[in-house]
């Protein structure tokens, strides 16, 4: 497709440690000058994709539940885990059901980790502190009874940190549900699905062929990107080890009971299920 050809497609990537195998295994084998590579925190791609600054991207599950109608998920991809997850983190100084009332910092990183504590908060354990949005990293933890942070910071945090209790978010919603937990899916806006649909799926090989190497390739991954935290070669392994990049049957149905849970609540609408997908495949 001559259109195809001439667009210049850009795609967002989370620039944390969970999407190494699939980031740095693109950035290494993809040289194409009509791809752009836009890299950000998932709070700053879930805004790009939602203003058309991005075409597709790995996003807060929660981004697309907030625009369904804008976007379709690409199958097979996700930043997702099966219990503890080690970067998604409620540090206390208190047990969860002393939290009532309580002043709580919440990441601005990641919307959908925010929403994941709120139920896990509110719906699972009947509390409902006093939120306050902020940088983890700069805050004055005194001010504070719990911190929520994600991603590298929660690594830095947990490698550091005084707190007596430490919450794996996804530990905690698997003991609840039984199922894995979903935090990011790489979407696509609707008019790039429309238009680019060839392109849109030369795309999606690409990114499944790097989950599939990049997942395949721990230990070269881990020596090029341990270092941004620090972790040691191992410590970033076992950590990679727990992060899935997959989208099978179970991770979908998580996210459509994460969704439920969300429409109940009223923070989104229905219009969030049914899951609307890109090129289901037999790869996930």
């Amino acid at each position: 497709m001559e259109q195809s050809k001439e667009y210049v497609a850009r795609i967002g990537m989370v620039n944390y440690l969970n999407t190494a195998p699939i980031h740095e295994k693109w950035k290494s084998s993809v040289k194409r000058e009509d791809w752009i590579l836009v890299e950000g925190t998932p709070a700053v791609l879930n805004k790009k994709l939602e203003k058309g600054a991005i075409d597709l991207g790995f996003v807060s599950c929660f981004e697309y539940a907030k625009h369904p109608e804008d976007y379709k998920i690409l199958s097979g991809l996700s930043i997702s885990a099966n219990g503890p997850v080690a970067s998604v983190v409620l540090l206390s100084h208190v047990p969860i059901d002393q939290l009532d009332g309580a002043d709580v910092l919440l990441t601005a990183q990641s919307d959908t980790s925010v929403q994941l504590v709120k139920v896990i908060l509110e719906e699972f354990n009947n509390v409902i502190p006093t939120y306050h949005t902020g940088d983890i990293l700069l805050a004055d933890h005194k001010e504070f009874k719990a911190v929520l942070a994600i991603g590298d910071d929660a690594l830095r945090l947990v490698e550091s940190a005084t707190y007596l209790y430490q919450f794996d978010l996804g530990d905690i919603w698997k003991r609840k549900t039984g199922l894995p937990f979903v935090y990011a899916v790489c979407a696509v806006r609707e008019e790039f699905s429309r238009n680019q649909p060839e392109l849109l799926a030369e795309i999606h090989r690409e990114l499944l062929r790097c989950r599939d190497e990049g997942t395949a390739d721990l230990d070269h991954i881990c020596e090029i990107a341990a270092i941004r935290i620090p972790l040691s070669k191992q410590k970033c392994r076992d950590y990679l080890e727990a992060i899935q990049y997959d989208l099978a049957p179970q991770k979908c149905k998580a996210l459509e009971t994460f969704f439920e849970i969300l429409i109940k609540r009223g923070t989104i609408s229905d219009k969030a299920l049914p899951l609307k997908m890109f090129a289901k495949m037999n790869q996930e």
